[in-house]
């Protein structure tokens, strides 16, 4: 299997909850790293894990972002990464799979399944100033799903008349990842980029909003 790492500048997380029982609200959270063990001729044996940064979460009005990320909602203060890891379980067409996933938010892991479509892979020069290190391989993918909020503790609600509720239970998400092979960033002196695991430090834990900036 051939490791990838996520290009952050070309990978979100995006969700989309009912608002007043009549129209959508929409999120990014725009800082996603991980890793995917892929390989096109063995797309069944593919295993992926990943970190948000939940604290970067953005939806355009602030007062709504600061309320997401407190208590009622996400809880960045105390949990402030969403983590997942899985892998591939079935195909369902040529490129198009199933895969289980452990997703854990506010601290709760609930397994998903998300629908995924694999979107090809493409090969670049990579340039520095006027020298070309050599060959960069990209992939993509996208994921969807959707979920019960309430399953992750996520659980802030109001009612309406009429038996309506503010925000809705069910969440959609999408995952869309561009990934680098690390074979390729090695040989272009580009080690850095590759993925681990990230520890948020401790100040972060502690709601610090420029910790890990």
């Amino acid at each position: 299997m051939t490791s990838w790492s996520f290009e952050p500048g070309h990978t979100e997380a995006a969700f989309r909850a009912r608002h007043m029982m009549v129209t959508w609200v929409r999120g990014l959270f725009k800082d996603v790293h991980g890793r995917i063990e892929w390989d096109r001729d063995d797309p069944l044996s593919t295993t992926f894990e990943g970190t948000i940064d939940a604290r970067r979460l953005w939806t355009g009005e602030a007062d709504r972002d600061e309320h997401l990320r407190s208590a009622d909602f996400f809880d960045v203060e105390r949990e402030p990464t969403i983590n997942f890891r899985g892998r591939v379980s079935e195909r369902t067409g040529d490129t198009h799979f199933k895969a289980l996933t452990d997703l854990t938010i506010r601290g709760v892991t609930r397994q998903v399944t998300l629908d995924v479509a694999y979107l090809g892979q493409w090969a670049t020069p990579y340039w520095v100033g006027d020298e070309n290190r050599g060959t960069m391989r990209r992939i993509g993918f996208e994921a969807t799903t959707t979920l019960n909020r309430h399953d992750f503790g996520v659980s802030w609600q109001d009612e309406m008349p009429g038996g309506g509720v503010v925000v809705s239970n069910e969440i959609a998400l999408t995952l869309d990842v561009e990934a680098i092979s690390d074979e390729d960033m090695r040989t272009v002196g580009e080690d850095a980029a590759i993925y681990s695991p990230r520890e948020l430090p401790t100040e972060a834990r502690a709601g610090s909003p420029d910790a890990g900036a």
